[in-house]
């Protein structure tokens, strides 16, 4: 099977990103569909199939990237065992172009007694929706200082530290605030509203994670905003507002430090960006089908975080409406305001004195995208900077969840998606892809973007032109080793 597919359109090379002149696309490439991973568990509802993108890391001292499962196919109904997977990118140094995708190895999550993990939701897992059990949804990874994991679940929300060997170490304690309750104060991870009155939205826990550069702190980012914390004309709702947290860690102790207050673009700016009227985002998908998917240090301290719609090529029937925001932002934390003790039930609006994150538009992907011939597809959730390319700029990667290119209808019954130039269609669980139309369709792909930052904003992320020279001699031998060690999926 091949590895992937390289895809170039006439006016993609290097085209500038529309909102960043020093950022500019470089080539989008594909993992194909339904490739397996090395897991070697069997193909029953697709657990073995290679999905690596609900978040990006990349460790520069041996040019491994690292790609993480969420709870896998079927939104929390199937028993599979969320995963990490290690790989390297055949990057050319000149250009910063991803050419090839080579597989190192997978890493099964597991609990401190060594059982495996699943993503099965904590009422099917275990048998109680207030206890988390076994169930994991894993959305943001980062490599500490040590060689262990932390990662980011969504169903608690929660941050667990693992062995490089995928078992649990220990668990950070997550905020009161963020937990899901009932109006009784029962804990309840599985419902979503009305059933729960307080704490992270149903599947809008943390969905980024990443460790500052000193290697001391963590930062986790909610998805959408906590459930209460917005209104709908005096009742309590979530996905009215733009107010969603990040919640710092301290790494040693596992206990949260502070909470900042992050600010999605407001809707009526991207309804804007959507041709007429009749696709606009309405009121409640402020903070709901607007949200965050990953966060990434800077050098000098500040972040780049992905923000997007949920639109664009998917498992889902959105992607047939037209795309309003797929962006990285910029944010710095030095003077907002520390929200661990605010709360922000029933508004929509921050409390005179109480400043969010600094943020700034960093990177508008899809604009860069379609002015190469592209559009973005819905789930972009990874996000890294690569190797140091020989100019001295720096290739940046932007990866897709594909989820598994499985959905399921209201019944939970699984189906593959397989889509082509004939459209888009759902079919029984292995069954593979047919013609449409006359043309052939295939499972999602996993997509990479590929960008090169240069100038200012390389600033912060490159290291001293001193160590340049050591750094892309290093790369340049890795680049070659990949080169010759290139093989295919079994």
């Amino acid at each position: 099977m091949r590895l992937g597919r390289l895809l170039l359109a006439s006016a993609c090379a290097l085209a500038p990103a529309a909102a960043n002149a020093a950022i500019t696309f470089v080539n989008k490439f594909e993992i194909a569909g339904g490739a397996t991973d090395l897991s070697a568990l069997g193909n029953a509802f697709a657990s073995n199939r290679l999905s690596i993108g609900s978040d990006l890391y990349y460790d520069r001292g041996t040019n491994t990237f690292y790609g993480i499962t969420d709870r896998g196919p079927g939104g929390g109904v199937i028993d599979f065992t969320p995963r990490v997977h290690s790989f390297k990118l055949d990057i050319s140094l000149s250009t910063g172009a991803v050419n090839g995708f080579n597989l190192q190895s997978t890493t099964l999550f597991r609990d401190t007694d060594g059982m495996a993990l699943t993503g099965l939701n904590p009422l099917l897992a275990g048998g109680s929706v207030s206890n988390l059990g076994r169930s994991f949804d894993s959305e943001g990874f980062v490599k500490l200082p040590n060689g262990n994991f932390l990662v980011s679940d969504e169903y608690g929300p929660a941050v667990y530290e693992f062995a490089p060997n995928g078992t649990k170490l220990r668990a950070f304690t997550t905020p009161d605030n963020l937990i899901p309750k009932q109006s009784n104060g029962t804990v309840n991870y599985v419902d979503g509203r009305p059933t729960i009155t307080k704490g992270r939205q149903d599947n809008r826990g943390f969905e980024g994670l990443t460790v500052s550069r000193d290697g001391t702190k963590a930062y986790a980012i909610l998805q959408d905003p906590l459930v209460n914390e917005g209104t709908d004309n005096g009742a309590i709702d979530g996905r009215r507002s733009r107010n969603l947290r990040i919640v710092e860690f301290d790494i040693a102790t596992g206990q949260s430090i502070k909470q900042y207050i992050y600010q999605l673009e407001s809707r009526s700016d991207i309804n804007d960006r959507i041709p007429g009227t009749n696709d606009d985002f309405n009121s409640s998908s402020q903070g709901r089908n607007i949200g965050v998917s990953s966060i990434t240090p800077l050098e000098d301290g500040s972040f780049v975080v992905i923000e997007r719609d949920n639109r664009g090529l998917g498992v889902d029937p959105a992607s047939s409406l037209p795309i309003g925001s797929k962006r990285v932002y910029r944010i710095r934390l030095e003077g907002a305001t520390d929200v661990s003790n605010v709360d922000l039930t029933n508004t929509n609006t921050l409390p005179n004195g109480v400043k969010p994150v600094q943020k700034s538009l960093y990177l508008d992907i899809q604009a860069a995208l379609k002015q190469a011939g592209f559009d973005a597809v819905e789930k972009l959730e990874g996000l890294s900077f690569g190797p140091v390319l020989s100019d001295g700029s720096l290739g940046l990667y932007i990866v897709s969840d594909n989820d598994f290119s499985v959905t399921q209808d209201a019944g939970n019954v699984q189906f593959d998606v397989c889509v082509g130039a004939g459209g888009r269609i759902t079919v029984p669980l292995g069954s593979g892809c047919p013609d449409v139309g006359g043309q052939p369709t295939s499972l999602l792909p996993t997509v990479v973007y590929a960008f090169r930052v240069s100038g200012a904003d390389a600033v912060g992320v490159v290291p001293e032109p001193a160590s340049w020279a050591m750094m892309i001699a290093g790369f340049g031998l890795a680049g070659a080793s990949m080169r010759r060690r290139k093989v295919a999926f079994a």
